[in-house]
């Protein structure tokens, strides 16, 4: 079941190694790999988090933000994303819980005015170098295509 600690092991400084696909679901295998730095901190009394994101795509870095809240009743997580490029959507929340040391969270979205279902899956089965990945599909979620992955390492405290 999941507590408002489940993201405990990810309140810290983070170098992230990025790795997406140039293109979404149109069975693209080329893949770009870039860095981000990430910064994960506790709000509302611990119930939920934020992260702060620079997300270092070649085509030129952005900031990004991600709000974690869990519900105290369902114990689910809601996850949100706000970056730079569109500051004025804020995408509809992925929700779910952990199992197993992989927190998985899912909802309806949009690609290109079509409907796919997200998912974002999290691993903290190495707590040290967490992996977070994002897959989309085009069936309702029959046939999900991973399309970003983010791997986690704990930040110098100089950087």
């Amino acid at each position: 079941m999941s507590t408002e600690h489940d993201f405990d092991f990810l309140i810290d400084a983070w170098r992230v190694n990025h790795r997406h696909l140039k293109q979404r679901l149109p069975c693209c295998t080329d893949w770009e790999t870039f860095e981000g730095r990430c910064t994960v901190a506790k709000t509302l009394g611990g119930q939920g988090n934020w992260d702060d994101n620079v997300v270092g795509l070649p085509s030129g870095a952005y900031r990004a933000k991600a709000f974690r809240v869990c519900d105290q009743l369902t114990r689910a997580w809601a996850i949100w994303w706000l970056d730079a490029p569109t500051p004025h959507t804020l995408d509809p929340p992925v929700i779910g819980a952990f199992a197993d040391g992989v927190g998985t969270r899912e909802c309806d979205d949009t690609l290109e005015g079509k409907p796919i279902r997200l998912r974002f899956q999290l691993s903290r089965k190495d707590t040290a170098s967490p992996r977070w990945a994002q897959a989309f599909s085009a069936d309702g979620g029959k046939s999900p295509e991973t399309n970003w992955e983010m791997d986690f390492h704990p930040a110098a405290a100089t950087e």
